[in-house]
């Protein structure tokens, strides 16, 4: 079969799956993916691959699958990628691959992040993604990486496959970064972040977590006193933004990234099993529209908030979150309030969370983004009955290794400036990812790290 329409996603109801925290997408069968990669129409100059931040080898690994040898596609894909199961979960594959694939101009592209989930799990399940090939000569050189998630990773991963000896420096007590602490479980399942990571283990790359970057070691610690060659910084935009508005400080707002981490990393959606709490109100409001917002909300759907809100200022159409995120939590029972805009946090006189005050908002015209500036309506303001606040509206980058590098240039926001292979203003110092270009996604920080490690190599091979 080619062209045509595409594969659905098999999924769990939303009545269902709201309620608990298993994954949401349940993967192709293999029939599914076999008539799915046989849609693929093999161009000769193909655009997919243009469109893939580590250039997977797309349309051979699409083939192999149409030919049933899954072994052979897991192994086209773990040439470039490090995180095949991760990617093919939370890869924004619209934009990218998906988004440069010939059917896709007249009918619906081939799904490709779908093909390479099914490939990764089905490696995974039956064995085939064991490391076996001989470690390369080693090179008798040291490289740290600050920073263990997908941008870390992935450098260390191609590092380690020339012949370095890689040890990955995490601050939380689980490699992942992002990866762990951020992305909700019933969107990628924790077990096979660690599953991936484990390969990296395989391939003699040392990971030591709890270890703080800045405090436990400084960066000129791990070159001076103890001998690494090289450091590449993946750290990631971990600190949260605020909007500075009346409130914030009340019991029952949250920081986005602290409410997932407690729920993700620290698995409070097990209490009290687990030793993690959380504070989940009835009526909670999520503020923002990007992937994170959306991840907030569907967790306190899950844990128990009887409605919840996703309070943006902008219209559906400027939302960055991607469409497929937006639907499941719409089909999830979440309500889109438009077009507001929070100004004040409303407490009871026992300093908790008692309702949103939002004026409602117009386009005007665009910004310099391209997107049209909301405006607020005159005598629109109102407030909205929740008893908990999600603030996701972006992070930022940790101050903590830039205070303590004082020689590492760093632009007005706090993130390091680095060239376009991730060198430094410090010699032996590269640096990718979030750090570097603030909040993106997770292929794009893996594409910065496999470019960076190419760049360490070169400079340690001079």
């Amino acid at each position: 079969m080619r062209g045509g329409m595409r594969n659905p996603m098999p999924e769990q109801p939303a009545n269902v799956r709201n309620k608990n925290f298993e994954e949401v997408a349940l993967g192709y069968t293999r029939e599914m993916a076999v008539d799915e990669a046989q849609r693929c129409l093999n161009c000769p100059k193909p655009r997919c691959v243009m469109g893939c931040p580590v250039n997977i080898e797309i349309p051979a690994f699409i083939h192999a699958v149409a030919q049933e040898d899954f072994a052979e596609a897991f192994k086209i894909l773990k040439r470039k990628t490090t995180l095949p199961a991760v990617c093919g979960r939370v890869c924004p594959q619209e934009n990218q691959c998906e988004g440069k694939c010939v059917l896709g101009i007249k009918g619906e592209p081939v799904a490709i992040g779908r093909l390479e989930r099914f490939v990764a799990d089905y490696a995974r399940e039956h064995g085939l993604d064991a490391v076996d090939e001989p470690l390369p000569e080693r090179k008798g050189q040291k490289v740290a990486i600050v920073g263990s998630g997908p941008s870390g990773l992935t450098c260390a991963g191609d590092l380690a496959k020339l012949g370095y000896d890689v040890t990955l420096f995490e601050a939380l007590h689980a490699p992942g970064g992002v990866l762990m602490y951020g992305i909700p479980q019933f969107r990628l399942p924790k077990e096979i972040v660690q599953h991936e990571i484990a390969a990296l283990k395989q391939m003699g790359v040392k990971i030591v977590v709890n270890a703080v970057i800045g405090r436990t070691f400084t960066i000129k610690e791990l070159m001076e006193e103890e001998g690494f060659n090289a450091v590449y910084v993946g750290t990631g935009a971990g600190l949260p933004h605020f909007m500075n508005i009346p409130g914030e400080n009340l019991n029952g707002v949250y920081a986005a990234n602290e409410f997932l981490t407690r729920v993700n990393l620290m698995k409070a959606y097990q209490f009290p099993h687990v030793a993690t709490p959380v504070y989940v109100g009835k009526r909670a409001a999520i503020v923002g529209a990007g992937n994170v917002a959306m991840d907030a909300a569907r967790t306190a759907k899950r844990l128990g908030a009887e409605e919840v809100y996703i309070v943006y200022r902008r219209s559906k159409e400027e939302m960055p979150a991607r469409k497929e995120e937006i639907g499941h939590a719409e089909e999830e029972g979440i309500e889109l309030r438009l077009l507001n805009n929070p100004v004040a946090i409303v407490g009871d006189d026992k300093g908790w969370v008692k309702g949103l005050q939002c004026v409602k908002m117009e386009l005007g015209e665009p910004d310099a983004s391209g997107r049209r500036s909301p405006v607020a309506i005159p005598g629109s303001e109102y407030v909205l009955d929740v008893d908990m606040v999600v603030m996701a509206i972006g992070q930022g980058p940790n101050p903590l290794i830039k205070d303590t590098t004082p020689d590492l240039e760093v632009n007005k926001r706090g993130n390091i400036v680095a060239d376009a292979a991730g060198a430094t203003s410090i010699p032996g110092v590269f640096a990718g990812g979030d750090i570097v270009t603030g909040a993106a996604t997770v292929i794009s920080a893996m594409g910065a790290g496999k470019k960076a490690a190419a760049a360490i190599d070169e400079y340690l091979s001079k």
